[in-house]
């Protein structure tokens, strides 16, 4: 595996090697798949779980049944595994996960539902304090969504850390809202970032220099915090954004780039996703659907 290297860059006074990833044009589309197959069997930092079979849907109580199912198709592949809830079935993810020796990034969904983030913030701490939470989340893209003000938001994140001390705790979003909100900086043990190329348009071929950039916004924005990439990840088809277009092809370049890149500069990334999920249709559009590296039925999509 070879890829071109760039030279040493300095991103307002913080140094980080990147480089422009694999040249894929000589790879014939079987020849992308035996390396996609390679690189993932290589293992990723940390994966994205995703929850729900065909047919299920968030409010849907998910069985430790199905939990545990997945969680075994994940661990050879994973050193980690990111939660999205603590309720409905979620909070079997960090136990199972513990149980099969696999690392947790734990998060409390946070919405307009006063009452549910109660439920949430509830079950992240009880869950920490079971000892299966390695770093809690509070909140995944709140301010993206308009759900809280910054003042919520952060009062949230201060009733988590103060019921656990010496549990990392960070809130995820978009990379650049910790450039716009230092307080989220500043309150965080760890910058929990999403960086996405691709809903930002870009064309995969420019993908995987356009996230270095994302990621060091965010390494600025930070002032010597650690920084993990939450999610990250390309779909295999549906509907294109711009100059970044939905395919098999285009989904293996981006998984490989991304992890080649991640454990060269050794950054430690969650890859989004694990299985393709069919109720995730709304916003996204068809293309919610196909982010998994496995598809709905859970077999390996290439």
């Amino acid at each position: 595996m070879s890829y071109r290297n760039e030279e040493y860059h300095i991103y307002n006074g913080v140094n980080f090697t990147e480089h422009s990833g694999i040249d894929f044009s000589k790879y014939s589309i079987e020849e992308l798949k035996t390396l996609w197959r390679a690189t993932l069997k290589k293992g990723m930092h940390g994966i994205c779980f995703s929850m729900y079979e065909d047919g299920q849907e968030p409010g849907d109580t998910i069985t430790e049944a199905q939990v545990e199912r997945r969680v075994k198709i994940l661990k050879p592949y994973s050193k980690w595994v990111r939660s999205f809830s603590c309720i409905e079935g979620n909070e079997h993810i960090p136990r199972i996960a513990h149980k099969h020796g696999m690392k947790t990034l734990v998060g409390a969904w946070l919405s307009d539902n006063k009452e549910d983030n109660e439920k949430e913030i509830e079950g992240l701490i009880q869950l920490a304090k079971e000892g299966v939470v390695d770093i809690a989340a509070v909140g995944n893209e709140v301010l993206y969504r308009n759900d809280l003000t910054l003042e919520e938001l952060l009062e949230y994140i201060r009733r988590v850390k103060e019921a656990l001390p010496g549990i990392p705790v960070g809130y995820v979003d978009a990379y650049y809202e910790f450039s716009v909100h230092p307080e989220l900086v500043e309150i965080s043990d760890v910058i929990l970032s999403n960086c996405y190329p691709y809903w930002e348009g870009c064309h995969v071929d420019g993908a995987l220099n356009h996230m270095q950039q994302m990621f060091g916004q965010v390494i600025d924005a930070a002032k010597g915090k650690k920084v993990i990439i939450t999610e990250t990840g390309w779909p295999s088809e549906g509907g294109s954004l711009k100059g970044a277009f939905s395919s098999e092809e285009n989904a293996m370049k981006y998984f490989i780039n991304t992890q080649v890149w991640s454990t060269k500069a050794d950054i430690e990334v969650f890859y989004f996703s694990s299985f393709d999920e069919s109720w995730k249709t709304g916003d996204e559009g068809d293309v919610g659907a196909y982010w998994g590296l496995w598809d709905k039925h859970e077999k390996l999509k290439f």
